[in-house]
């Protein structure tokens, strides 16, 4: 049997709706203080003490020991419960009261109780003078109560806004009144505390009540949701000092004076900030701080007992003593047996119809965000409705935190229901069984700010990334094993590979995804890729290392783990081969990819989301730099570049990426980023790409449908990885399958109206026919419902268990009804209906008119026009109605699961559409960004000539046309039927750089399958950009400005190929002019007569361009100014022209930039005396006149000379070194 409303309500402490509904008209209310001042001889019907005719509610204590001493027994079932079952009260602060009505001799009396009051109980329990403070002041604190006394939904009105609620009405809606007077036990559960509620109504509307005196209902025993009246002797504005744990009252005996009842004593000022925190610190440690001490600096240790410091210190968790599981009550032992594990992540708890934060948690929810802390449950708690769990839930990712969720597995009707039916027959579980005493919890996720799923806290389209990283060293180079997830996707890529010294593929593929999180082996990164992953990363990525072996598996252990936990099955038995191919490559040829994957999947477990994200087998091969067919942008030159972020706060603004992406859905945008990170160099498929694009301007109607059809379309691809975990919302579901139907129905009109047989026919025609699919989805359930009230509630004969579940309620309301019509006949009276009280559902509200009451029947409340019964038959089928909903609920729940499996069967053909539907968006994006370009703009020529060509006419810098109007166009003309190499001079601020930029980025649209800004652009296929730019050191790595320009140097030396666009920018500026020279001499030189690629030397070394004056394969070019001598001042014309530069001005451009006259001045003459580049110039100039022949010539003649000729000089330096011969 149930537990009796009375005892329930008793143990909440439910307050009765006299106290909290105020629906009347407000003509005759008065102030709190008023009111009782006005009636201060009424008699008290509630048993609560008086002072001077006062009524006093009574504080929790109080409230606990009246119900102890004047409890009776239950007599019938009641139809909800409102809360878990209570414990016996604990002396964990509070003296008990003895029988007889005698304090203990060490209680401790309250900072607003006169110590002489406690020695005085009256009748009821209650010392004299326990009263509550006024409206402002805080509310003491009673740990004596256990934890779980107000366990669930009625837990939250804490943090619930002060708002007026009307208790719902079946069949017949009837107005509440404001005067109801409850004499039944369970008389209410709704127990919010409104603003209302310091307002009463004039004693003249109420009932008037028996002068004898009654038995206190349980429902007036409360001391947290009570009208809370002013203390005798304040003023209504005055306020006292809270008691809390949060103030820390110390107590002196010495110093409590006598007091008489009918006098408060006289409040003390208020206290400023200042004097409260002095008072701090002389107080005593209050109960919660000795009993949570193990929490402190100087006592926490991790689970394992390793003090913080401690090499295998895990600061994840933390070791909770016995002594401490002891004295927990069973929410705290519900609470830290998560907690322990999770000690530095933000565990969100589910109290009802709020997620709460508890202990440190709460302090740093209450320190960034400003939440309400206080003291409750023994412990330090903020909380926030379940409605803006995700909104708070972000803020705290975006601060850097993990967040878990810890969700209730059962409503308390759920709970009684369990208790009931795992007791033996015939007998009632025990009371005192700790754990069975609380609703179950578990702990549903835990989020970081690399794995969130949640399409509500992701903050952009773009992908978010969580990588594990093994590294290793084989034949002294360093190689890399690679596994990351895109968890929102639930798409796994792997990748493994050699690298060079410099790492230029890790840092490639670090610049390319940009990870959110980072995991690593513990003390196994070398220093260089700890550089690397600093550098190329924002400030918000984690890095998170894991225990080798322990966390981050071996490939052998990740193996097993796969196996054990029969994420891949095969209905055959043989389970390997369920496992999606790469993974199942891996496992057989990569031991690297194989353990990193091992490492992201030990950590998705322990964050809960890993059979979700797994199971789905979506595991693809990544390849960072793609030596096969792409042209190759390393991390260097995506950053140089400024491709995907800029240099000036790292923000996409202004980036070639935002200029390019003008994509309408999601994973459009995501696919085309993949094509910006690797544009093709097959000549083929460009043509396709850009025949395409020529064919979507040329006749807009395709791209324009395609817009207006699809532009409002979810993000399909990370839905339907919601839908395989089975998380996903009903109304996400709908939007899902409307956007599959808009999907099919677009693409039938593309067929329609004729794609032709390029890539976009090609993509209509793979399109999967999804006809039938979609036509079983709109039969299976109603899609209205759905919208509206987020339940799948499936088409009658779909689901026989949900038809016959439904049929069952029916019945019990066609029971209810029937009851309804045969009391009205026995009663003679039509005026009796239905009315809901809080949870207290389908009471007979029967006017009070009516006589005859049959005396089984149970009077709940009363009004003074209607009362409200319960009988024995009322009750049964209630508590029938309420457990079969219960169930009901349940079985929807599993409807929705059996939904989603169902449509994930189908994935491979959702998944396949998305793909399609993205590379479709990513061919308009082309095509718009094209047309956008304004004029001049053209279609970029693809040739296959043996030496390499990039020509551009009027070329323009296309990330500056949306902010620069009068950008001055160059032409640009390397390699082909001129030098490879332009040697260009200017003066400073003159545009070199500019140029350089515009050049590469030029080159990266045209390979894309964009159209260029200019009036014609040739070239062969560019296998890979590199770029040498900008003046910056290492200081964390221990490398100056020019060793860095130096690694970077051996790079392009090492990997450059005929095929490559270099560019290099005043190499040699990080040393003296002496060594600066000589380094950018001799790389030029070998750049141009050996290496064979296209590209630009930007310098401030003149002597450069006497030297390679006569060299066949470079071109000295130089950007166009106009000096202005007599006033130093130079007027930038920023025009690309063949010539050597006369200087670079640099004390014309300090004369401008505001340097004083004098230092300039001196400046000049110190250059004129000493300036070596000058004097190597005029050297030169005077060799000339004899027999001069350059360095370069000279050294590879001697290398001709001392080594075999392919070894030496090589074929291509011996065509060009004749051809440089022939030059002088």
């Amino acid at each position: 049997m149930a537990p009796s409303s009375k005892s329930s309500n008793s143990a909440r402490g439910t307050p009765t709706p006299s106290l909290i509904k105020s629906n009347s008209s407000s003509k005759n209310q008065t102030s709190i203080a008023g009111f009782f001042k006005k009636k201060s001889e009424e008699p008290n019907a509630s048993g609560t003490p008086k002072i001077n005719g006062t009524s006093l509610p009574m504080n929790r204590f109080a409230s606990k020991t009246a119900k102890t001493l004047s409890s009776r027994g239950s007599q019938s079932m009641t139809p909800a419960p409102s809360s878990d079952p209570v414990e016996g009260i604990k002396d964990e602060g509070t003296s008990p009261i003895n029988p007889k009505g005698q304090s203990s001799s060490n209680t401790l009396p309250s900072p607003i109780t006169p110590a002489s009051a406690l020695n005085e109980i009256d009748g009821n329990g209650v010392p004299h003078g326990f009263y509550s403070p006024s409206r402002k002041a805080k509310k003491a604190v009673n740990y004596a109560v256990d934890a779980d006394t107000d366990e669930d939904e009625d837990e939250d009105d804490a943090f619930k806004p002060t708002q007026k609620r009307m208790a719902s009405k079946r069949r017949k809606t009837v107005v509440e009144s404001d005067d109801d007077v409850f004499v039944g036990d369970g008389a209410a559960d709704d127990d919010v505390v409104e603003e209302d509620d310091f307002v009463v109504d004039d004693f003249d509307e109420v009932m008037p009540t028996s002068k004898k005196r009654k038995r206190p209902s349980p429902a007036q025993s409360t001391s947290r949701h009570d009208t809370i009246s002013e203390p005798i002797g304040m003023e209504s504005d005055e306020e006292m000092p809270a008691a809390s744990t949060a103030q820390q009252w110390s107590f002196d005996p010495t110093a409590v004076q006598p007091s008489h009842l009918t006098k408060a004593p006289t409040p003390k000022r208020k206290q400023d900030r200042t004097e409260l925190h002095a008072n701090k610190g002389k107080s005593k440690p209050s109960k919660v701080e000795r009993r949570y001490e193990w929490l402190e600096p100087a006592h926490i240790t991790d689970i394992d007992k390793n003090r913080p410091g401690h090499p295998d210190y895990d600061p994840r968790t933390v070791y909770v003593p016995k002594s401490a599981w002891a004295s927990f009550t069973p929410f705290e032992h519900q609470y830290w047996e998560i907690k322990q594990r999770h000690w530095d992540t933000i565990v969100f708890f589910k109290k009802g119809k709020f997620y709460e934060l508890y202990e440190n948690d709460a302090t740093i929810g209450h320190q960034l965000f400003d939440l309400k802390l206080t003291d409750r449950v023994n412990m330090r708690m903020v909380g926030v409705p379940e409605a803006s769990l995700d909104i708070w839930a972000n803020q705290f990712v975006v601060k850097g935190y993990k967040i878990a969720r810890v969700d209730q597995v059962e409503s308390a009707l759920g709970k009684e229901m369990r208790e009931r039916d795992s007791a033996p027959s015939g007998k009632t579980v025990k009371v005192d069984e700790k754990m069975k005493k609380i609703i179950n919890r578990e702990l549903a996720c835990v989020l970081t700010s690399g794995t969130l799923v949640d399409p509500g806290m992701l903050q952009d389209d773009m992908s978010t990334y969580c990588v594990a990283i093994k590294e290793s060293e084989q034949e002294g180079r360093p190689a890399f094993g690679v596994a990351f997830v895109d968890t929102a996707t639930a798409h796994f890529l792997l990748t493994d590979f050699e690298d060079d010294v410099e790492m230029t593929k890790f840092e490639t593929l670090i610049a390319q995804i940009r990870p959110r999180e980072i995991l690593l082996e513990k003390s196994c990164s070398s220093s260089k890729a700890l550089r690397i992953l600093k550098n190329s990363t924002g400030p918000s990525t984690s890095i998170v290392s894991l225990k080798a072996g322990k966390e981050f598996w071996t490939a052998d252990t990740a193996c097993r783990e796969i196996d054990a936990g029969r994420y891949f099955v095969n209905d055959e038995g043989d389970n390997i081969e369920a496992w999606p191919g790469p993974l199942r490559q891996a496992r057989e040829e990569h031991e690297l990819v194989m353990s990193a994957f091992g490492a992201l999947l030990q950590y998705l477990r322990t964050l809960q989301i890993e059979r979700d994200l797994v199971t789905l087998g979506n595991v693809s091969w990544y390849d960072p730099i793609r030596s096969a067919g792409t042209l190759i942008l390393d991390g260097k030159t995506l950053i140089n570049l400024e491709i995907f972020a800029n240099s000036f706060d790292g923000s996409s603004e202004g980036t070639l990426f935002t200029l390019l992406n003008r994509c309408i859905t999601p994973f459009g945008k995501r696919t085309f980023k993949q094509w910006v990170c690797h544009p093709l160099m097959d000549a083929v498929k460009l043509n396709a790409r850009l025949d395409a694009v020529e064919s979507l301007n040329a006749d807009s109607a395709l791209r324009d449908q395609f817009t207006t059809q699809l532009s409002k379309l979810p993000d399909l691809e990370r839905t339907i990885s919601r839908i395989h975990a089975g998380v996903c919302k009903a109304q996400d579901f709908v939007r899902v399958l409307d956007g599959f139907e808009q999907i099919d129905y677009t693409m039938g009109v593309l067929r329609n109206m004729g794609s032709g047989e390029g890539i976009i026919g090609q993509l209509v025609k793979s399109m999967p026919d999804m006809t039938e699919l979609l036509k079983y989805w709109n039969n299976a359930f109603d899609h209205a419902k759905a919208k509206e009230a987020g339940l799948l509630i499936p088409e009658r004969g779909v689901e026989e268990d949900f038809d016959a579940s439904q049929d069952r309620i029916e019945n019990l309301l066609a029971d209810l009804e029937t009851l309804l019509k045969r009391t009205r006949k026995d009663l003679k009276s039509n005026d009796i209906v239905y009315a809901d009280n809080g949870k207290e559902i389908y009471q007979l509200e029967v006017p009070i008119r009516v006589k005859n009451i049959p005396k089984d029947w149970n009077q709940m409340s009363a009004t003074i026009k209607v009362k409200r019964y319960y009988n024995p038959e009322l009750r049964g089928l209630v508590r029938k109605l309420q457990e079969a909903q219960e169930t009901h609920g349940q079985i929807v729940k599993e409807v929705s699961g059996r939904f989603f499996k169902k449509f994930d069967e189908d994935y491979v053909t959702w998944l396949a559409a998305v793909r399609i539907v993205a590379q479709l968006d990513c061919l308009i994006c082309l095509a718009k960004a094209s047309s956008a370009l304004g004029e001049p703009s053209c279609r970029p020529e693809f040739v296959h000539d043996e030496r390499s060509v990039v020509e551009f006419e009027d070329l323009r810098h296309p990330c500056m046309l949306p902010n620069v109007t009068d950008f001055i166009p160059n032409d640009v003309k390397l390699g082909g039927g001129t030098p490879n190499i332009n040697l260009l001079t200017g003066a400073n601020a003159a545009g070199k750089s500019t140029v350089l930029r515009m050049t590469c980025i030029a080159v990266i649209m045209a390979q894309i399958g964009c159209y260029v800004p200019a009036t014609s652009a040739r070239l062969t296929p560019v296998d890979r950009i590199m770029s040498r730019l900008g003046a910056q050191d290492n200081i964390f790595a221990a490398q100056s400005t020019f060793f860095v320009e130096l690694a970077e140097t051996k790079k392009i030396l090492s990997e450059a190929t005929p095929r490559s666009l270099v560019i290099l920018d005043e190499l040699g500026r990080g040393t003296s002019s002496y060594d600066g020279v000589a380094v950018a001499q001799a790389v030029l030189h070998h750049v141009a007569s050996h290496i064979g690629c296209v590209g630009f030397f930007a310098t401030h070394y003149h002597s450069l361009a006497a030297e390679f004056a006569t060299h066949p394969e470079v071109r000295n070019c130089r950007m166009r100014i106009h000096v202005d001598d007599a006033n130093r001042r130079v007027t930038f014309l920023y025009k690309l022209e063949d010539g050597v530069a006369e200087g670079s001005f640099g004390m014309h451009c300090a004369s401008m930039c505001g340097i004083p006259g004098k230092v300039v001045e001196e400046a000049e003459v110190a250059a004129e005396k000493w300036e070596h580049t000058a004097k190597i110039k005029e050297s030169l100039d005077v060799a000339k006149q004899g027999c001069w022949i350059p360095l370069g010539i000279q050294s590879d003649v001697a290398w001709m000379l001392r080594e075999e000729l392919e070894e030496g000089v090589g074929v291509r330096g011996v065509d060009v070194l004749r051809k440089a011969i022939e030059g002088l």
